[in-house]
């Protein structure tokens, strides 16, 4: 069980809950909780107007609703903001999504009851997870329609999961001994409205960047032996020179798991060629900078993760409106995010090519395969990667540049970060797709190299892949090869196999511009 302290929570605990911990809140939030939930019931008694809690929502916040009437308000907007279309969200997600709730919530700045977040947190425990829509947020006033698909289910309307099984959202919480709660004043706003249906499929997608990005330095490794590259362009004092942190580290990265290459030795005096392809000799340089803009957007997250974003928010001298829950931050994170996943799989399709041209792999036989013309090898899967990478290219347009007014022109200006962040699923499972047919080319390359032999770590990198997809000789059925080398990529396998530490997402460095190799593996 994770024990989420609300403001402090990092990103190895929220990684931890998309892999399938169990969370709660740490209880020192509890005070703070239940003061705010105090207000809030003094409002409801007073007569002042206050947006949410005794007046209806945006637009209509100008109508008076009675007090005997607030309950059944929250629990309309929890119905009417049911909305959500298209294929169900992740289990996964959706549960990150009920985490990042709950440490909004326990920033005591929303006002909900104790009892709100121990529903929320005995559905988590109990795999209780509500069937969310993955379409009908545009990033502002909140992912209401999603957040509104999680809250329906703790009134005991809509769906759930339990156990695989899909059932009402009453039997759900039934069939676990939970039982729905009616919602009192403001309780429903403080559910939809925020940024965490957006954050959590951020979130998602940036822990399956940076898995990407490790396995690309180990993959593009492997095609550095395979073609008979160079290392020079490695040296640590070239990567310090320029100062940036990503890129001292892939730089230190690659050198490590290259170190005692045979193949590398072998062509060291006496190459004709002076300066490989970028996509071989700038590896560092661009899967480097993607790391930082994946660091920087994981910083972004972070924050958000840990951010009361629903409205109105009950401060110290009153309740007050304001605009937490625009989703912009979150949308630009997905952007980068975006960004940084393209050009990963744009530097290794250009791999990919390298390794099957022979008038550019260094006498690697046509297609990687030993009877050219009869046989294909590889040709078309290196045509898939070229598919994959125009796709991944239409998709990283960003979205935050979008907006369109909704609510009869109250929310004017939106983020449109939910979509920004969900499309990055796709994109990830498209880059290991990329990264996973790099490495059966590399692979092959490498093996037509005996009998020289590759590094150790490279050497137990293709043992693990062939313990899964064997060597391809003549042409045979290989789409499932294909997404048996991406299932590799995805797991981690293949970094795993190389025994070295790689650089970490959460690390936060010493950091750029020392001088230093701070890349180093030890």
């Amino acid at each position: 069980m994770i024990a989420m302290l609300p403001g402090e929570t990092r990103l190895d605990a929220l990684r931890a809950v998309l892999a399938g911990a169990p969370a709660m809140l740490d209880r020192s939030a509890r005070p703070a909780v239940e003061m705010a939930a105090g207000r809030i019931a003094t409002a409801v008694a007073g007569e002042a107007a206050v947006y949410g809690v005794n007046t209806g929502f945006g637009k209509l916040a100008s109508v008076k609703i009675a007090a005997k009437d607030t309950a059944r308000l929250q629990r309309n907007l929890i119905l009417s903001h049911c909305a959500g279309v298209g294929e169900a969200t992740p289990v996964a997600v959706t549960r990150l999504m009920m985490a990042l709730k709950l440490l909004s919530l326990g920033r005591g700045a929303s006002g909900v009851r104790w009892e709100l977040i121990e529903l929320l947190e005995g559905m988590l425990a109990r795999g209780v997870t509500p069937v969310v829509p993955a379409q009908g947020s545009v990033g502002a006033s909140g992912d209401l329609a999603p957040l509104a698909h999680m809250a329906v289910v703790m009134i005991g309307e809509g769906a759930a999961e339990v156990g695989g099984a899909v059932m009402p959202g009453a039997a759900a919480l039934a069939s676990v001994g939970l039982a729905p709660i009616e919602l009192a004043a403001k309780e429903g706003l403080a559910l939809i409205n925020g940024t965490q249906f957006s954050t959590a499929w951020a979130l998602a997608g940036l822990f399956g960047a940076w898995q990407a990005a490790r396995n690309a330095l180990v993959i593009s490794a492997l095609s550095t032996d395979a073609i008979m590259g160079s290392t020079a362009p490695l040296r640590a004092e070239i990567h310090a020179l320029r100062g940036h942190r990503g890129q001292i580290e892939a730089a230190a990265a690659m050198r490590a798991v290259l170190a005692g290459s045979e193949i590398r030795e072998s062509h060291r005096d006496g190459d004709s060629r002076v300066q490989d392809p970028y996509c071989i000799r700038c590896q560092p340089q661009v899967t480097g900078a993607a790391m930082d803009l994946l660091r920087h957007a994981a910083s972004t997250l972070e924050t958000e993760a840990n951010a009361a974003t629903d409205n109105p928010l009950v401060l110290r001298d009153g309740i007050v409106s304001g605009g937490n829950f625009h989703a912009e931050p979150v949308a630009f994170a997905a952007d980068i995010i975006a960004l940084a996943v393209a050009e990963i799989g744009a530097v290794a399709q250009r791999r990919v090519a390298l390794m099957v041209d022979p008038t550019l792999s260094h006498d690697l036989p046509p297609f990687l395969t030993a009877n050219p013309g009869l046989n294909s090898g590889y040709m078309i899967a290196e045509v898939t990667t070229a598919a994959l990478m125009s796709e991944n290219k239409h998709l990283a347009h960003p979205c935050s540049t979008d907006s369109t007014p909704t609510s009869a022109n109250q929310e004017d200006h939106v983020s449109m970060a939910a979509h920004g962040a969900r499309r990055l699923g796709r994109m990830v499972g498209n880059l290991e797709r990329i990264l996973g047919i790099e490495a059966l080319c590399a692979a092959q390359g490498i093996e037509y190299r005996a009998p020289l032999r590759t590094s150790a770590p490279l050497a137990a990198v293709i043992a693990r892949l062939r313990e899964r997809v064997p060597t391809l000789g003549d042409d045979r059925y290989v789409a499932p090869e294909l997404e048996e080398a991406a299932a590799l990529v995805r797991s981690g396998a293949l970094v795993a196999a190389c025994g070295l530490g790689l650089p970490e997402l959460g690390d936060r460095g010493t950091g750029a511009g020392t001088g230093r190799d701070r890349g180093d593996i030890s």
